[in-house]
């Protein structure tokens, strides 16, 4: 199975989905894609060439860091799936949205597109904000799945969400059969 793994700018995240992504390419062709925050930013949680780097190694090719590179995904090198891990809340919108604008974006619209299935690992301090009509949108379209999302801190971040990226693999087995693992919130 060739599946297209993006990570967006949920820094915080970048090392359990490095994780995560590891044990994916053991068992998968991955075809990673960056979001252009992702790539190009600096924080206190890692500079942006050693996230490049690293998912670089784990998947024996450069990510695809731009809408340009990120084209090619639909028609041209198709994907069995994408996989959004972690899917920061802008970009969960734009998705729900119909924009396609970045790098993981199109490359989300390519995929839907060849009718494949879209797999969302959603990390947002806003999830149970603002970006809560958008997780009801896309579990209502044809081809869109979460992974479990559980709240991390409950008292300091009362909105916030994060998937549970040791599910990543039972969940892409279960998106491509076109399935939902459910409950898709849960306790931690």
């Amino acid at each position: 199975m060739k599946i297209g793994y993006c990570i967006c700018g949920s820094f915080c995240t970048h090392k359990k989905s490095l994780a995560a992504l590891k044990k994916l390419s053991e068992k998968y062709e991955i075809v990673p894609v960056l979001s252009e925050r992702a790539a190009n930013t600096d924080t206190r949680f890692g500079k942006h060439e050693e996230l490049i780097s690293a998912v670089t190694d784990i998947c024996k090719r450069a990510p695809v860091t731009t809408v340009e590179g990120a084209e090619p995904l639909g028609p041209f090198e198709p994907l069995d799936m994408l996989v959004i891990c972690p899917c920061t809340g802008n970009t969960l919108s734009k998705i729900a949205n119909g924009v396609s604008d970045s790098s993981v974006t199109l490359a989300a619209k390519a995929t839907v597109r060849a009718d494949r299935p879209v797999l969302i690992g959603l990390c947002s301090n806003d999830a149970l904000g603002a970006n809560l009509s958008n997780i009801g949108t896309l579990l209502n379209r044809k081809n869109f799945y979460f992974v479990p999302m559980y709240m991390d801190d409950k008292e300091k971040k009362p909105h916030s969400l994060v998937c549970d990226f040791g599910m990543l693999d039972t969940c892409i087995q279960a998106a491509g059969k076109g399935l939902q693992i459910r409950p898709v919130f849960s306790e931690r």
